[in-house]
């Protein structure tokens, strides 16, 4: 079991935090596949559909099995049983969409990193104060990057992560890092329905290369 300065040093790190569903097990193993294969080393997998629970426990084993230091953590996590089912899995880590104080308890309960998801100051200080070391700030387009940087001083000791709407453009990332995030988490503008309808993972490896790179560019 990985522990979370181990985790929050690997989503800092690489910058940004890829998440996805697919209904599909072998479309979702695929695209983890490809997304390591250009250099990542954490992913969100979201439960947002039927199968998320059964497909996360083959995108485990393939992790064991297959993919050497692969932090596989889940997304979407609304309550109490939802978090218990993930950690019966095998999750790593747990991000929340918005803040939930059950899921915080059972998290701890098992000594893991929960992520949860905050919009105000106001739910930031109650996730400071429930022991949240990384808040995603959420829905991040609605938010944008001024937000960022006007509650950044409020909370010298937190890492933030902006995820929904975070662009692949030099100019969106620039804006987000240079406001003070550790790391953007990036859906559909990255792992796109049209990459997985037409399984083009070589593009996808080769965007995710391209992402990085001009995140490390916007860190200098």
């Amino acid at each position: 079991m990985y522990k979370p300065e181990e985790i929050i040093n690997q989503i800092t790190g690489q910058g940004v935090l890829p998440l996805y569903y697919h209904a599909d097990e072998k479309i979702s193993v695929d695209v983890m596949k490809a997304l390591y294969d250009a250099g990542i080393r954490s992913i969100e997998y979201t439960n947002r559909g039927q199968t998320a629970l059964s497909n996360f426990k083959a995108l485990k084993k393939v992790c064991e099995t297959e993919l050497t230091g692969m932090i596989l953590g889940v997304g979407t996590i609304k309550n109490a049983d939802m978090a218990q089912a993930f950690i019966d899995a095998g999750t790593d880590y747990i991000i929340c969409p918005g803040l939930v104080e059950t899921v915080a308890k059972v998290a701890d309960k098992n000594n893991m990193l929960w992520i949860p998801g905050c919009m105000t100051a106001t739910e930031i200080i109650a996730a400071e104060t429930l022991g949240a070391r990384l808040v995603k700030l959420f829905p991040g387009n609605v938010l944008g990057s001024d937000f960022m940087a006007a509650i950044k001083d409020l909370f010298p000791g937190l890492l933030f992560m902006p995820t929904g709407g975070v662009d692949t453009t030099k100019e969106n990332l620039l804006g987000w890092f240079n406001a003070g995030v550790c790391a953007v988490g990036m859906g559909s503008k990255l792992v796109s329905k049209k990459i997985m309808e037409e399984k083009n993972y070589s593009l996808l490896t080769a965007e995710t290369k391209k992402v990085i790179a001009l995140i490390n560019d916007c860190r200098k």
